[in-house]
């Protein structure tokens, strides 16, 4: 018994901790800072890469916008990769005005395969583009993105994530769920950590690389969660990402809960390729740099997975100190709700705070925000499916909103 009790206080400090060094980060979010010097006055050139497998659907919808930003038209070219796909995207995407590259490879499907594929093409050519930004097929961009991340590259940055928001977050619970887990990733983690000089990371869509940087090894990713993989690849060599909150693009998110449980366990499982392959290099890292940025990186890996397996350990050592007779039923009874209502309550008060400090209307999201402790509790069930099934298969999801950019705007 009494080296339950150890180990139950370890956890409970070590979680404590953990918890309160993201809260202590997240304040910093309501720094407003001055904007960075501009190093340079120049109006660079982008490609636009869209990645799409089967997005006849949407994809140009995408594409207008783009060729709609207040940015010269002879500096942003537009490419779609039409991976794999069966249906009318390669056709739909030329008529609209992409430059199409068709690919074929059934063994390899996901996005980071068909971003390599795409990119040691360019770099090949040795392509005279200052930078790229990265789309999914289902987004519809802002008209001021490009410019925003040209001042981005002006400000000496290299890599940039965009701010994501979502085009349909009043559809279903669902896209209500995904909506408030991103305008809080948004404002208390990216926004958070930029502020304080610490790297946000890539966020799976609307972001942005200077083209130079890649170049030595290509767009080399091997995870299921490649945007993941590349923030922390660059973590590692102490390059910190940067973040601009005034160049939106608007995501898809899915409709039903079984494309969403789809979806989040490849997240989990890609979390947990990148748990295998980069804990090591980031730790070398924090010991070689020396920098808050890297051990904040180091944490980020470590504090999903692991840190849910010590929460499930904590909670199960406590049933077995009161199985013991060390702990009383309201002892019992406190312990768990002081783990259950962080976990499934206050996320919805910080969803009320982000949207008052967005400006956002929370009517429309009441029945998004009732539910959110369910969409954040099934997360915890992938979390714990992953940890003994690991479906690495890819799998599409469907994207049909029909939404154009002068609707969100």
């Amino acid at each position: 018994m009494k080296y339950l009790y150890i180990l139950q206080q370890s956890l409970v400090w070590l979680i404590t901790i953990f918890w309160l060094y993201q809260i202590m980060i997240s304040v910093c979010s309501l720094i407003k800072l001055k904007d960075k010097p501009m190093l340079k006055n120049k109006k660079h050139k982008f490609m636009a890469i869209i990645p799409a497998h089967n997005e006849e659907s949407v994809v140009k919808n995408l594409i207008e916008s783009l060729k709609k930003q207040d940015y010269p038209a002879e500096l942003l070219d537009i490419y779609v990769i039409a991976d794999n796909c069966t249906d009318a995207t390669a056709t739909i995407a030329r008529e609209a005005g992409a430059i199409v590259y068709e690919r074929f490879d059934e063994a390899h499907k996901t996005k980071g395969y068909a971003m390599q594929w795409f990119l040691n093409k360019k770099i090949e050519e040795n392509a005279d583009y200052d930078a790229f930004c990265v789309f999914d097929a289902d987004n519809i961009v802002d008209v001021n993105f490009i410019k925003n991340m040209n001042k981005k590259l002006c400000q000496g940055e290299t890599v940039v994530q965009g701010y994501r928001d979502i085009k349909n977050p009043n559809d279903t619970w669902i896209t209500a769920g995904y909506a408030i887990f991103y305008w809080t990733m948004n404002r208390f983690y990216h926004l958070a950590r930029y502020n304080l000089g610490l790297s946000p990371l890539i966020n799976g869509t609307g972001f942005m690389v200077r083209f130079d940087i890649i170049k030595p090894e290509g767009w080399n990713t091997q995870t299921l969660t490649e945007d993941i993989e590349f923030s922390l690849k660059n973590i590692i060599k102490g390059n910190k990402l940067g973040w601009a909150v005034d160049a939106k693009v608007y995501d898809e998110q899915p409709l039903g809960f079984k494309q969403s449980w789809k979806q989040r366990s490849r997240w989990t499982v890609g979390h947990i390729q990148c748990l295998q392959t980069y804990t090591k290099p980031l730790a070398l890292a924090v010991k070689e740099h020396k920098t808050l940025m890297n051990f904040d990186g180091l944490l980020y890996i470590v504090g999903s997975i692991p840190m849910f397996i010590a929460t499930i350990v904590l909670l199960l050592t406590n049933m077995f100190i009161y199985i013991g007779n060390g702990m009383t039923n309201t002892e019992l009874f406190m312990n768990y709700i002081r783990y259950l209502v962080p976990t499934f309550l206050l996320p919805i008060a910080t969803a009320v705070l982000i949207m008052k400090l967005d400006r956002r209307p929370i009517k429309p999201m009441i029945k998004g925000l009732i539910c959110y402790p369910l969409f954040l509790g099934s997360w915890l069930a992938i979390n714990f499916k992953c940890l003994f099934k690991r479906d690495t298969k890819w799998e599409k999801i469907n994207h049909v909103r029909d939404v154009k950019i002068n609707e969100i705007a």
